[in-house]
């Protein structure tokens, strides 16, 4: 390759040579890698991704030999700055992720760094062991990552930190030497450790979550000189993983859970030391803030009873005997200062009450009156002094005005607490670092540690003076010679540290030119954390979020990646251009729009609906590409062909017909290997008019009038979905009915990002649609993704119009209308398997519970997929995106109807069904057909 010599980093790729092709300097990947889930931005020179372990050793010592500083980075995950840098970033996540063995004897695993913890649980589980630490962020965290931090997670009571689980660590350190820890010796650290024992002995290893700095207590002579030990939570300060060897352990085969209630969360801490003598493996602590949260996003059911109080403790009880483990259950509940106690037996009720406190810890951020974020985010102190601290902290947070939601493993004593730091105000970094100041101070006077799990990174390594004498300073700075002589690795962290407020995002958010124009929008953009949800396959249990990642494995198709190259397009010093920029199209042009991140992101990004913006603002008064007019207003296109006798055959004809059908695609911007979908002779919304007398039996025993509300999809192209759900309420004892006049939802002109004309057709709509809800006539929608436009897009772009707030909620699906009706019977389908798709839309955006529990009732042995069918409305067929499309539908769908080639297919979506025709030949029914015909 021809390397630009003006370049900062055209050294380094000169030193690389060939290996050039790995590392990446496009603006694009620099932004995306330029924050972590910190709050903290710092743009890299280059990315890199090694694909062997040779390869990661020869970035490196190219990085070293041209001065270049190195951040290795797994997941991104880190909430204090830790993977972020201004040289080289080395992704060891997208190919250094193999487990070379399983010592099932020895109960050890020999790993690559990038290997993402739930693959290791994954690979261990059938011979029932596991890695013990359990960080939130286990679908993608990766180990090496773990190791950087001493990742601990809720039930580091039972099994330890990272540190404990560490057994040997190949390294390349900062004078580009291969080291294997816990074999060989570093002699200048023995004799550094052997002249300040005083120090070690005194200042480190003080209580279990004291993670801050560097451990060098694991270096005593009484702890054998345990190197491993010691470089967990070095951060890539001293070296970079190139191999790890961890211990794996054996969970205990009985456990249970006990829920306490205290008056207060300050008086569940003050309980701590008492709980601890019954040996819980996790104890974590919350208050009524948290719970309020939950409710509040997911209704009083999602929380249920419980115990007195308005702070709770829940923790879990393990062993090997089923009955020493529930006396001692009991023993903790009677033995407890609580107001109430409970020892939970039934799994599926201490399933629900863990998952208040981990959705309660997503919801954290974004629950505030203002955003919160994560500065302050770990601390922890001694467990004996929990309740004070808690009491301490809340005096400290109202001292300054401050908003918080704490909660933690507060057998650890550990807690986090996302607070509403005014980092957009004028003085926002003055005042951050004010707070972080003296809450620093605050936890030192506890005995405690800045840090108790993420590591201190840029947001905590300048505060460890609150914590550490000189001499433990002066310690930290000698160890880091010793490995890393020309302070290259990760600098600015833990030795030589940045200042806290330097390089905040929000700070410099707040300086551009759009956050005068549009807050709100640069608010949206930066509710994403970066905790990396969307880089997990979600798709397994049931999620959407993000199909075109899961396809591609790139960042830039998650939905992380792409809110940070909004952020960056926000921040304008990196990604130039505006809504324009070339760098924010390519990051949005394999978004789905498929609305999953809404639903699955935990901060709530509507990634949908950034892109219809951006999209928008692109456009706004220029020539559209094609397929915008064509497929952006393609209800009226529909309405005519259907309109005009005989057209839709005509039309269906010369889409069939070779050479034209291509002509005509091409015309409308479709790929040419994609099939149209056949339109209707006439469309629907005729041919119920037309069948009006045949219902006039029917409306004798009506339980009264229902509007079937018929979308453009629906009423233009050939489907039977309308016919079934006219039929299904007919038999109910409806009445159902048809609108004469044209009410659409603009749901193509928002997913091309023709926002003016979406609100015209929007307002029109929603005036025709106001008038049935006034009169008491439920509405019914046919299909999926224009039926969720009255819950999401119609308040989002007409939030004064009061039609479209009276109609927000009362457009149904079939199934909410169903199950509300007590004499709905679910058909009898034993026997049957049931394939069900549900709509992205539908399952994101009003929820899927109700079809659920329709088909469970049928008997049927139901599969629910989860993902996307890959069609996506006008996505799947736009030119370039038809390999992506195919990818994703190969990711759920495809592989779930071939394991069950007899299945009944069902799917509510147009998109859905063309897509399972089109690429597996299989047709599908909707809810609405498969009731009609059982």
């Amino acid at each position: 390759m021809t390397v630009d010599t003006a370049a900062p980093h055209a050294r380094l790729l000169e030193e690389l040579g060939s290996l050039a092709s790995i590392v990446d300097t496009s603006t694009l990947t620099r932004a995306m890698y330029s924050s972590d889930a910190s709050l903290y931005r710092v743009e890299p020179l280059a990315v890199a991704y090694p694909r062997t372990p040779d390869e990661l050793i020869a970035v490196v010592r190219a990085a070293l030999a041209t001065g270049t500083p190195i951040t290795a980075r797994g997941a991104g995950t880190s909430c204090a700055g830790n993977a972020v840098g201004p040289g080289l970033v080395i992704d060891v996540a997208k190919h250094l992720n193999t487990i070379h063995e399983i010592d099932v004897e020895a109960g050890l695993a020999v790993i690559d760094p990038g290997v993402v913890q739930d693959q290791l649980q994954l690979a261990a589980r059938p011979h029932g062991l596991r890695l013990g630490p359990d960080p939130s962020t286990s679908s993608r965290c990766t180990v090496g990552g773990m190791i950087g931090n001493n990742a601990c997670g809720p039930r580091a009571l039972g099994y330890g930190r990272m540190a404990d689980n560490v057994v040997a660590l190949d390294i390349i350190n900062g004078k580009g030497e291969l080291l294997t820890l816990g074999v060989d010796d570093v002699p200048e650290l023995r004799s550094l450790v052997a002249a300040n024992l005083g120090t070690i002995r005194t200042e480190f290893g003080t209580f279990i979550r004291q993670v801050s700095g560097y451990s060098l207590e694991h270096l005593l002579p009484e702890k054998k000189f345990d190197l491993p030990k010691f470089f967990a939570g070095t951060e890539g300060t001293l070296g970079v993983i190139v191999r790890a060897t961890v211990r794996l352990v054996t969970d205990a085969p009985f456990s249970v859970m006990v829920a306490l209630g205290y008056p207060t969360m300050p008086d569940a801490g003050d309980d701590i030391s008492n709980l601890l003598r019954f040996r819980p493996t996790a104890c974590e602590g919350l208050d009524r803030r948290i719970v309020d949260v939950v409710i509040a996003k997911n209704g009083p059911e999602s929380v249920g009873e419980l115990p007195a109080g308005d702070g709770w403790m829940f923790l879990e009880i393990v062993g090997d005997d089923p009955q020493e483990v529930l006396e001692r259950a009991h023993a903790v509940v009677a033995g407890s200062a609580a107001t109430e106690g409970w020892v939970v037996e039934d799994p599926a009720r201490a399933n629900s009450l863990w998952k208040i406190r981990a959705d309660g810890a997503g919801l954290a951020g974004v629950s505030l009156a203002n955003p919160a974020y994560g500065g302050w985010e770990d601390a922890a102190v001694p467990p004996h002094n929990l309740g004070n601290y808690l009491r301490a902290f809340d005096a400290l947070l109202a001292k300054y005005g401050l908003q918080g939601l704490p909660y933690g493993h507060f057998g650890d004593g550990c807690v986090h607490c996302r607070i509403d730091f005014p980092l957009t105000a004028p003085d926002g970094a003055q005042q951050y670092k004010a707070f972080v100041e003296e809450a620093a101070q605050l936890v030192a006077s506890f005995g405690g540690s800045m840090s108790g799990e993420h590591g201190d990174g840029r947001a905590r390594s300048a505060l460890l003076h609150h914590m550490y004498s000189p001499a433990a300073l002066e310690l930290f700075t000698q160890v880091k010679r010793i490995f890393d002589p020309e302070n290259l690795l990760n600098p600015g962290v833990l030795v030589d540290p940045a200042p806290v407020e330097a390089d905040l995002r929000m700070v410099a958010a707040s300086r551009s030119p759009l956050s005068l124009s549009d807050a709100e929008f640069v608010e949206a953009v930066h509710q994403c954390s970066g905790v990396g949800k969307c880089l997990a396959n979600s798709t397994a249990s049931g999620g959407v979020m993000c199909p075109s990642y899961q396809a591609t494995r790139n960042e830039k198709d998650s939905t992380r990646g792409r809110a940070r190259a909004l952020q960056e397009m926000v921040n304008g010093s990196l990604i130039s251009g505006g809504w324009r920029s070339p760098e924010v199209h390519a990051a949005l042009d394999l978004c789905l729009s498929c609305k999953g991140c809404a639903r699955d992101c935990p901060t709530g990004i509507d990634m949908a609906a950034y892109k219809a913006r951006v999209t928008h603002e692109t456009y706004k008064g220029r020539l559209r590409p094609r397929n915008h007019y064509a497929l952006g207003w393609l209800p009226r296109w529909g309405r005519l062909i259907t309109s005009v006798p005989g057209l839709g055959r005509l039309v269906n004809l010369v889409g069939a017909t070779p050479g034209l059908g291509h002509l005509l695609k091409f015309a409308a911007g479709v790929d040419g290997r994609r099939q149209i979908p056949r339109f209707a002779s006439k469309t629907a919304r005729r041919r119920v008019l037309g069948a009006r007398s045949a219902r006039a039996a029917a409306s004798q025993a009506s339980k009264g009038r229902v509007l079937i509300w018929v979308d453009s999809f629906s009423d233009c192209f050939e489907s039977t979905s309308f016919a079934a759900m006219v039929q299904v309420l007919v038999r109910l004892g409806y009445e159902p009915e048809v609108l004469d006049e044209t009410a659409c939802c603009g749901l193509t002109w928002i997913s091309t990002g023709q926002l003016d004309g979406a609100r015209r057709q929007l307002t029109n709509a929603a005036a025709v649609l106001a008038r049935y809800v006034r009169d008491g006539v439920p509405i019914v929608g046919v299909e999926p993704s224009c039926t969720a436009v009255w819950r999401s897009d119609a308040p989002e772009l007409l939030p004064h119009d009061e039609n479209v707030a009276a109609l927000n909620g009362t457009v149904l699906t079939l199934a909410e209308f169903l199950t509300a009706d007590p004499d709905f019977v679910a058909p009898d389908l034993s026997g049957h398997t049931i394939v069900a798709q549900p709509h992205c839309h539908h399952a994101s955006v009003i929820g899927w519970a109700k079809d659920h529990a329709i088909l469970l009732a049928t008997g049927a042995d139901l599969v629910q997929v989860g993902g996307c069918c890959g069609l996506a409305g006008n996505f799947g067929v736009e030119i370039g995106h038809h390999e992506v499309s195919v990818k994703v539908f190969e990711h759920d769908l495809g592989p779930a109807v071939e394991a069950h080639p007899d299945a009944i297919v069902l799917a509510d979506g147009f998109s859905c069904q063309t897509q399972l025709s089109s690429l597996a030949g299989r047709s599908s029914m909707s809810l609405a057909e498969l009731l009609a015909t059982h």
